[in-house]
């Protein structure tokens, strides 16, 4: 009986050991989340499909048929990168412009799970049900994809991740739908933490940053949001918002950047990753 137990308890370390060796250091990995700015509104351009280097890798967090990809499997991050239907966001412009900065043996893979129209509540893990519950008929076809609770299907995939990378950080783009709601940094707090509690992570080497939504500059129709994410940092100490100052938004709606906003939001994401991960900030090459 004893000699059982040895040889499981040899065969238990060796099984660590093997996934030990699976998982690269030198692969890093950023979980996002959010609402339509972090799925990234319709709107691809040609200049957006092309040179993107192997290096920067997406996680499928669904299957993408038409681009031929399979949930669960890593894939060169050719927008777009949330579900197929969606387009250019943040993630693309941040993710080229790490690599582009970082050592070659560096390579950045992301997670997105985003819900266009959510309000922060569908994330919070112990009572998104509500929410949910009563969302609108096409926002519930969303949910249904990351079936039926968005942030365990985060988790899920994020947990993917880690058996083949490190988490480095966690990107937030969300907060139109919870315009004028000055609870929301407490809120983005209990999913940070939850997120950092389920992915077994440590609050002071994982940051969290946030992007504003489109600015007054551009006639943004939340941008009286913009001064409640500014107080972000004051609730999770380890968090940086990212300015949306100039970002450049599509005319009609004044609430979706535009490729070229998002092009600019996505490179000043990376400008601040990149210092706090012992990188100097600079322009994608």
């Amino acid at each position: 009986m004893k000699m059982k137990l040895r040889w499981l308890v040899l065969a238990g370390l060796l099984l660590l050991n093997v996934n030990a060796f699976s998982q690269d250091t030198n692969f890093w990995i950023f979980v996002c989340f959010g609402q339509s700015n972090m799925e990234g509104f319709p709107g691809i351009q040609p200049q957006d499909q092309t040179n993107v280097d192997d290096r920067f890798q997406v996680l499928a967090a669904v299957n993408f048929p038409k681009q031929d990809r399979k949930k669960g499997d890593w894939y060169t991050a050719v927008p777009p990168l949330c579900r197929p239907s969606t387009g250019l966001c943040p993630v693309d412009y941040f993710g080229r412009t790490m690599v582009a900065n970082l050592p070659k043996n560096i390579r950045v893979g992301v997670v997105i799970v985003a819900v266009g129209g959510c309000k922060i509540e569908l994330f919070e893990k112990d009572s998104y049900q509500a929410y949910a519950s009563n969302a609108p008929s096409w926002m519930k076809g969303i949910i249904k994809q990351y079936d039926g609770n968005p942030y365990q299907y985060l988790v899920d995939a994020a947990k993917l991740a880690q058996k083949d990378g490190v988490i480095k950080g966690i990107l937030l783009h969300q907060g139109e739908s919870n315009t004028g709601d000055r609870k929301w940094p407490g809120k983005v707090k209990v999913v940070y933490d939850q997120l950092i509690k389920d992915l077994n992570l440590k609050a002071d080497e994982v940051p969290l940053l946030a992007g504003e939504v489109v600015n007054a500059d551009q006639k943004g129709m939340c941008a009286g949001m913009n001064p409640i994410i500014d107080q972000l940092p004051k609730t999770i100490p380890n968090s940086y918002v990212i300015s949306s100052a100039g970002c450049t938004a599509i005319p009609p709606d004044h609430l979706h950047f535009n490729p070229a906003g998002y092009r600019e939001l996505g490179t000043r994401y990376a400008a601040k990753m990149l210092p706090l991960l012992g990188y100097p900030a600079a322009e994608p090459k």
